[in-house]
C-alpha cells in the first residue's frame, strides 16, 4: 500500500462534502442519516467556503493514487471549540480505509504543520463510542472534558 498525505488542492474543496459526512459517527446498529445532514448550519462551519480562512489547513491521504482520507482544522465555534484561536480537528477515511494506520498519519502530518505555523494548542470532540478516541489519544490528544455522548480533547505542542 503506497500511502501519500498532500494538501489539498484549490478545486478539490467537494472532498470536504464527502468526508464531512464520513466523519459522522454512526454506532454499530444504528442508521445511517441521510447524506443532506451535512447541511445543517452545525456541520456547514467546518466546510463552508473552506480555503478563505488564514488558519484552514486540510491535507488529503492517497493510497495508490486514490483520495482515501483527509485531515482539515479550522478556527471555528464548532463542537469541539475550547478556546477562542484555537484550530478544531476534522478527520475522516472512506470506510475501506479505516484501521490501516492512515488517520494517525494524517493526524500527525496536521500535528507537524500547526506547529511549524506556531499553533500552540488544537482541539476536536468525539463520540465516546468511537474507535478513534485512543487514535487522539496515541498522537497527543488529552480529554479536557465531556458531556453525555463525547469527550472534549485538547492537544498542547
Amino acid at each position: 500500500m503506497n500511502i501519500k498525505i498532500r494538501k489539498l488542492k484549490d478545486g478539490e474543496q467537494a472532498f470536504l462534502e464527502d468526508f464531512l459526512y464520513e466523519a459522522i459517527f454512526i454506532p454499530e446498529g444504528v442508521e445511517a442519516p441521510p447524506r443532506n445532514i451535512i447541511e445543517l448550519p452545525e456541520l456547514q462551519v467546518y466546510i463552508t467556503d473552506f480555503g478563505k480562512r488564514p488558519d484552514d489547513i486540510c491535507f488529503l491521504a492517497e493510497v495508490d493514487g486514490k483520495v482515501a482520507g483527509a485531515v482539515w482544522v479550522r478556527v471555528m465555534e464548532d463542537y469541539g471549540h475550547l478556546e477562542d484561536g484555537v484550530p478544531s480537528f476534522a478527520i475522516s477515511l472512506y470506510k475501506e480505509y479505516r484501521g490501516q494506520g492512515i488517520g494517525t498519519e494524517l493526524m500527525n502530518r496536521m500535528l507537524q504543520e500547526l506547529e511549524g505555523r506556531g499553533y500552540e494548542k488544537a482541539s476536536l470532540a468525539v463520540q465516546k463510542a468511537n474507535y478513534a478516541v485512543r487514535m487522539y489519544q496515541k498522537v497527543g490528544f488529552e480529554i479536557v472534558g465531556e458531556n453525555e455522548e463525547e469527550y472534549l480533547m485538547m492537544w498542547r505542542a
